[in-house]
């Protein structure tokens, strides 16, 4: 470079025997660098000089003097730190003003190391460990109970019933039929094997049936309507040597008065009450 060309590149002002700053290869005189190219501090609003240290984060920058925490106000050159709505805080600041409490030690979980969650609760790491062999979960399947969070292994152990249909183990949820447990997605009908956990059923010989299949299978028929008699929801019926009838049916078949808890007269299959059946020979 000769000395004629050795100028300030924006003010021309001869830089010879003077400092300088070289930008993208040229050259500078130091007043017109800092006021074409220096960042503005955070804190104090000054320009970063030439001179100074430009201490930077997520493009914003400071000078070294002004790189403090927002709360207690020491430096944070050097040192961890963590953002807070555009404030930086050093560790014990961040700590005490937003980190979460461990749900075991409650001991803050400090910034920076790995924490857990699990229904709206926080851990360390070391802390969210299984309640009966005090191994670590992780991230491993767990159980949780009211006495505390179990792997699958330890609950399996200590509390899971198992399927008397799959033989395999019942996890949550599940229903119980003759005191014996069951998936809700095992509980079957014996007969067209339609599941039963959602739906009314009917036992017979310890099997559960939906009612369609009962009904068809097993259920007694009316001797009136015709219609099957379930006794489901306490509904009464009436017997009488091998015939059945819904209460609401049992009824004089001239009249159709009630005979619930009346004495009837038969004739054939026909049932009626005294008045109507008078002169007939059954009396009952």
């Amino acid at each position: 470079m000769t000395t004629a060309q050795f100028d300030c590149q924006y003010c021309t002002a001869s830089l010879l025997g003077k400092k300088y700053v070289l930008k993208n290869d040229n050259p500078y005189c130091v007043s017109c660098y800092d006021r074409i190219f220096s960042n503005y501090c955070e804190e104090c609003k000054e320009p970063i000089e030439s001179g100074s240290k430009d201490l930077g984060y997520k493009g914003r920058h400071w000078h070294e003097a002004c790189f403090n925490c927002a709360k207690c106000n020491h430096s944070l050159v050097e040192k961890p730190f963590a953002a807070k709505d555009e404030r930086l805080l050093c560790s014990e600041c961040y700590s005490n003003e937003c980190s979460c409490k461990c749900f075991h030690c409650k001991r803050t979980i400090m910034p920076g190391s790995r924490k857990m969650e699990f229904k709206g609760n926080y851990w360390h790491e070391t802390c969210f460990v299984c309640e009966h062999c005090r191994q670590p979960i992780g991230t491993k399947p767990l159980i949780s109970k009211e006495s505390g969070n179990y792997c699958v292994p330890c609950f399996e152990k200590a509390f899971a019933h198992y399927c008397s249909f799959c033989k395999k183990v019942i996890t949550s949820g599940g229903i119980t039929f003759h005191d014996q447990p069951w998936h809700k997605e095992c509980f079957l009908c014996s007969s067209c094997r339609k599941e039963l956990c959602e739906e009314e059923f009917m036992s017979r010989d310890d099997y559960p049936f939906c009612l369609d299949c009962y009904n068809h299978l097993y259920a007694k028929k009316c001797a009136a309507c015709t219609k099957s008699i379930t006794g489901l929801r306490g509904a009464k019926f009436i017997c009488f040597q091998d015939r059945q009838w819904h209460s609401e049916c049992f009824n004089c078949g001239k009249c159709s008065v009630s005979l619930v808890g009346e004495g009837f007269l038969t004739q054939n299959k026909e049932i009626f009450c005294r008045k109507c059946g008078s002169g007939l020979e059954t009396d009952i």
